[in-house]
């Protein structure tokens, strides 16, 4: 027969089979045996040569996925498979190994399966996308498997086939399972994985849905909690970290919360708003992230402002003028606009005399009602409504005006003027009297830059600060509003006056070039004061105590074009001997108490001279310690002695006050707590003022930060075999000064005598690892600025365990209210240290003991990424408890790792065995709060309970009779008031597929629940079936009303849905307190209901198969899981090849599984 896959005939393929003659020939499912229902022995002559029969829609089915043929080989070498089943996350994976002689070649192929077909299977159905995105799962390419190792193991690949793509080569299920009874002998590859991701919301959402499947959106009412939970699988664990985009700059996430795997906002704001991350990494692959962006609902009371038209602005609102109606809001998502006048709506179409309308270029939701040519009736109350139609269950906000022929705009007048300038602690009253507008306008004060002072007292139109400072100045502005035309707004620049920093310069005869007063040359004085109001300054020069006047020799200039604004000058002419004198520059505010400046400078030949600017002897490169004090110095000199002006010579950097430049008086720059990013260049200035206005000196000082060396690693654990060779290595990154002076080694505080180390070498320790040489091993390197020490914590020690948290239905159900807990975990680097022989396991529960006992490996060792299991019995329901776990050597035991482990319960879907929902975990079993109703249930134990709940009413225990178990209920004290409606909702159980009995349509279930009734004020409790159809629709199916005792209830009663269905429990509150309600132990299972059925756990004959098969093997209880899934026809061919294709080695075990197929198969 051709071969379809490589272009080749069978029979040129015999080459590569004669060294592994077939045992079990291989069934090829291809295109051409999809076309019809074809007995399978005219496909192959092998296993199943006795004439099995597959209808149209197997084959058809096992078609879908295409096309990778195993062949098991025979002899000295055979193929083993093996089929792994992860109910978490990924379906399946196939591991070949081939083994022969001393070689190992390993293939992994990781496979999809159809939806249809996995459904029909115990193992759980996932996406072809998921697969790839989540579990990094490869898809065979046409040349052979692709390897998914990274061990770089050899591989040995089938001959290439051509013709058909990568997703055609998928493997169908069915030829997967012809090989699974095979015991697994091979090595695989452990279950260390990558990061998965996947965020779920658990807190006060509205809805969360797809948008075009590229984006999850999370909907949420503005000021309810956000509670996103990112869950991890992977091994080693996950950490997990929050980031978020799309939102305001300035939010962010208190650092409690962002290493969190759940992140929760209490009180949500709008710009919170966004897109979240949630980033997984466990540093095997690349790193799971995961996003979905966050929608805050919200709707703000609407603003309804009166607009007039353009023409008429300055009249009354009378008859035969155009009025505007304009109504804005702030919403998410968009609102609906009503409009209303008095009680009766207004509709466009109805009414000549109203257009309503959207306009341009405007800021949030805007609707206008446009009144054309007034009308009597026009004078009325008018009522703007928006709605976001109940979303969130955000209600509809409204805003009324009464609109009448006295409607006009506000109009304002203020007390001063527009400046009011005043002196520091002065007291200021400003009145903004509100001169028309009907309705009154309301007055508001504010202020720019900043609020208003705290100082500030706001009385209606009257603004008061008393005693004002230099920081109260600024821009206050009165607004009055009635919603009526614009705002009136007038605005008063508060000015407080303030005078420092008065300075001086002498400047010589600039056209001259000079740097020295001349006799015969110019010479100008100027004096400049920082001031507020700058241009309110009054400068009076003195010569000698006499003032100064305009003359042919001196020259007043009240602000210099050549100098800085507010710069006053005096400029002397032709330099005569008469005009050598002491003059005086004072700055003040005529009229004001602020206290005036003055300089006095004194020109003479000898008073006068150029400055220099230098660096004292041995201080142009000073050296500094981090973390200490130093003292870089420039010093001037002349007459007069300029100010010195630092700064660094990079332009991008700042001084180490965060200013660009620094002045100093003496020159001397003072720096503390040094560190090394001080380090570089200094440049000194002398400065333009005070002094001579001449070129600038200037020097520069180079400052060395030194500091001990950066070794690495700082800290390791070393973890090795006694008896082994141990190297022990500190590196020095960096170091200044680079020279070492010193390398010593100490082992627990005690010096290691050695050989004088090179001090040009890498630090390197060896010695023999001994039990007596276990301990804290540390390398101190020095050099002049310090000395740092490399710490090693070498031991025999194990390493930690590491705890797998991806085990899936770890929890079982044990009888008299227990349950157990399947515990795996893995070592770290099991080869690295002594062999391990066991571990220590504590159960602790409130930091007590409970139970400490030793786990026996029985000689077997652990292997890097194997699991290892220890199932945890007799523990209580709902209660959790923390594990502890610590390996084992024959020198020492490992520290302990610890995880808490908690009771869960999956979610109540139909299935043929009893299930049921104790609401012992917070999940309650996927049911959820109808949105719809007046008040929730609650999930509640007796701890929980309030303690003034009302008495005569209510359960004391959960229906098992223990105080730690959860039921649901509803409280009936106040607020409650009778008739109002509680309803709790199952999960959607989708049935549509599923076919009743021959002759009917629909398949019935058994609904079973518990309820507590007591109290003489007890109200209804009804049970209502939802049917999901183009509607839903509620139909009362059991119902319960008044005291019905003081114990627990059983009800139960048979269902026929026609289609996708829920569960609604429903309580309605009696006439008084007395009146609470409770269920617990929901079981919701497919099938009529019994009379004998209860939702105690019931005796081991009457247990599911899978629970009959819990004291199997785990490889034999996956086989039997499967098997359980096929038809009876597919599952004997199976048992038929196990009993026929067995390698002698294996035989009999092969044996052991055969049988247990065989009772399974009765």
């Amino acid at each position: 027969m051709p071969n379809r896959h490589s272009g080749q005939t069978a029979s040129s393929s015999s080459d590569y089979l004669a060294d592994n003659p077939p045992f079990c020939e291989v069934i090829d499912c291809v295109d051409d045996y999809c076309k019809d229902a074809i007995d399978l022995t005219t496909i192959n002559r092998g296993i199943l040569r006795k004439g099995l029969a597959v209808t149209v829609e197997k084959l058809r089915t096992c078609c879908k996925v295409k096309h990778i043929s195993f062949r098991l080989g025979g002899g000295l070498s055979f193929y083993i498979f093996k089929f792994e089943v992860h109910l978490s996350y990924c379906n399946a994976s196939v591991t070949l190994s081939k083994k022969g002689n001393s070689e190992r070649h390993f293939k992994t192929v990781h496979k999809s399966y159809d939806a249809d077909f996995m459904a029909k299977s115990a193992l759980r159905t996932l996406k072809v996308q998921e697969l790839k995105e989540s579990c990094g799962i490869l898809f065979a390419d046409p040349g052979g498997v692709r390897s998914a190792l990274s061990s770089g193991l050899t591989q040995r690949t089938a001959p290439r086939r051509q013709g058909y793509d990568g997703t055609e080569l998928n493997m169908e299920l069915f030829w997967i399972l012809l090989f699974s009874g095979v015991y697994p002998l091979t090595w695989g590859q452990g279950v260390y994985g990558p990061a998965y991701a996947q965020i779920v919301h658990s807190g006060a959402a509205c809805n969360v849905k797809d948008d075009n499947i590229s984006e999850r959106i999370y909907t949420i009412k503005e000021g309810d909690t956000l509670v996103l939970q990112c869950i991890v699988k992977g091994h080693p664990r996950p950490q997990v970290r929050w980031t978020k985009t799309a939102g305001s700059a300035s939010d962010k996430f208190q650092e409690t919360s962002i290493y969190n795997e759940t992140l929760r906002i209490e009180g949500i704001q709008r710009v919170q708003g966004g897109r979240y991350y949630c980033k997984a990494d466990n540093g095997v692959g690349v790193a799971a992230i995961k996003s979905i962006r966050v929608d805050v609902q919200y709707l703000d009371t609407p603003v309804l402002t009166v607009h007039q038209t353009i023409s008429d602005v300055r009249g009354s609102y009378y008859q035969e003028k155009t009025v505007f109606l304009r109504c804005t809001v702030n919403s998410n998502p968009p609102a609906r606009f009503i409009w209303k006048r008095g009680n009766m709506l207004i509709e466009q179409s109805k009414d000549n005399g109203v257009d309503i309308y959207e306009p341009l270029y405007t800021q949030g939701e805007t609707k206008v009602l446009k009144l054309k040519n007034l009308r009597p009736k026009d004078f009325a109350d008018y009522t703007c409504q928006v709605s976001v139609r109940n979303v969130c269950n955000i209600e509809d906000k409204s805003v009324t005006f009464k609109l009448t022929n006295a409607t006009t705009p506000p109009m304002i007048r203020l007390s001063v003027n527009d400046t009011v300038v005043v002196d520091p602690g002065q007291d200021v009253l400003i009145t903004c009297e509100v001169t028309a507008g009907f309705p009154l306008p309301t007055v508001m004060w504010t202020r720019y830059p900043g609020p208003l002072p705290l100082s500030a007292q706001v009385r209606g139109a009257n603004l008061f600060l008393r005693a004002v400072t230099p920081a109260d100045a600024g821009f206050y502005n009165c607004t009055a509003v009635n919603n009526v035309g614009n705002p009136a707004r007038k605005n008063v620049n508060l000015v407080v006056r303030t005078m420092t920093n008065l300075t001086f310069q002498i400047t010589p005869d600039s056209n001259k070039d000079s740097e020295t007063i001349q006799m015969g040359r110019d010479l100008k004085l100027s004096c400049h004061v920082d001031a507020t109001p700058q241009d309110k300054v009054n400068y009076t020069w003195y010569k000698n105590g006499a003032p100064v006047f305009n003359s042919d020799s001196l020259i007043l200039l009240r602000s210099d074009p050549d100098m800085a604004p507010g710069t006053s000058s005096l400029e002397i002419v032709d330099m005569k001997f008469r005009d050598l004198a002491t003059y005086s520059c004072v700055a003040n505010f005529p009229g004001s108490r602020v206290q005036e400046l003055r300089v006095d400078v004194n020109i003479s030949q000898n008073s006068v001279s150029p400055p220099m600017l230098t660096v004292p002897p041995g201080g142009q490169v000073v050296n500094v310690r981090e973390g200490g004090n130093v003292d870089l110095v420039c010093l001037a000199d002349g007459k007069p002695r300029p100010p010195v002006l630092w700064s660094r010579t990079e332009k991008d950097l700042l001084m180490p006050s965060g200013k660009p430049i620094v002045e100093t008086p003496d020159g001397r720059l003072r720096l503390k707590n040094v560190s090394r990013d001080m380090m570089g260049a200094y440049r000194c200035q002398t400065a333009p003022y005070n002094g001579l206005n001449i070129k600038r000196r200037e020097a520069q000082v180079q400052l060395n930060v030194q500091y001990p060396p950066i070794l690495d690693p700082v800290f390791q654990d070393v973890h090795s075999r006694n008896y082994q060779m141990v190297t022990l290595r500190c590196a020095v990154q960096r170091s200044n000064p680079p020279r070492l002076t010193d390398i010593r080694w100490l082992r627990n505080g005690d010096f290691i005598r050695m050989p004088m180390p090179d001090m040009k070498e890498t630090p390197e320790l060896k010695f023999k690892l001994e039990p007596s040489s276990n301990g804290s091993y540390e390398c101190r390197v020095s050099n002049s600025a310090g000395t740092s020490t490399c710490t090693f914590n070498v031991s025999a020690q194990p390493y930690n365990a590491e705890f797998y948290f991806d085990t899936p239905n770890p929890v079982r159900i044990l009888k008299g209210n227990n349950y157990s807990y399947n515990v795996q975990w893995t070592q770290r680097d099991p080869e690295a240290t002594d062999r391990i022989i066991g571990y220590w396991i504590n159960i602790r529960k409130n930091k007590q003991a409970l139970l400490s006992k030793q786990i026996d490996l029985k000689g077997k060792e652990p292997e890097k990424g194997v699991l290892i299991s220890h199932t945890i019995s007799d523990l209580r329901i709902p209660l959790s408890y923390e594990i502890r776990l610590a390996p084992i050597t024959i020198y020492s035991i490992g520290d302990y790792v610890s995880r808490i482990i908690q009771y869960s319960e999956p979610y109540t879907y139909p299935r043929p065995s009893d299930h049921v929902c104790g609401f012992e975990d917070e999940r309650i079993c996927g049911f959820s709060q109808d949105r719809s109703d007046v008040f929730d249930w609650t999930r509640q134990n007796h701890l929980t309970q309030n303690p003034k709940r009302s008495a005569n009413t209510g359960p004391e225990t959960d229906r098992s009779g223990t105080k730690e178990g959860y039921y649901m209920y509803i409280e009936a004290s106040r607020p409650r008031v009778q008739g109002d409606k509680a309803r709790l909702l199952s999960p959607l159980f989708n049935v549509s597929s599923v076919r009743g009995p021959k002759g009917s349509g629909r398949v019935p279930y058994c609904v079973s629940f518990y309820y507590h009734m007591k109290g003489k004020h007890i109200g209804i409790l009804n049970v209502l079936l939802r049917v999901r159809s183009i509607a839903s629709v509620d139909s009362v199916v059991w119902s319960k009303s008044g005291h019905q005792g003081p114990d627990w209830k059983k009800a139960f009663f048979d269902i026929s849905p026609s289609g996708p269905f829920q569960i609604v429990f429903e309580g309605i509150r009696g006439p008084s307190f007395e009146g609470d309600i409770a269920i617990d132990d929901v079981s919701i299972t497919t099938g009529k209901c019994k009379q004998e059925n209860t939702v105690a756990s019931a005796d081991d004959e009457h247990l599911p198969q899978h629970r009959q098969l819990s004291a199997l093997p785990d490889t034999a209880l996956t086989h039997a899981l499967i098997l359980l899934s096929l038809p009876f026809s597919l599952s004997s061919a199976l048992l038929t090849c196990l009993l026929t294709c067995l390698s002698p080695s294996t035989h009999d075990l092969s044996i052991f599984h055969a049988s247990i197929l065989s009772v399974l198969l009765r």
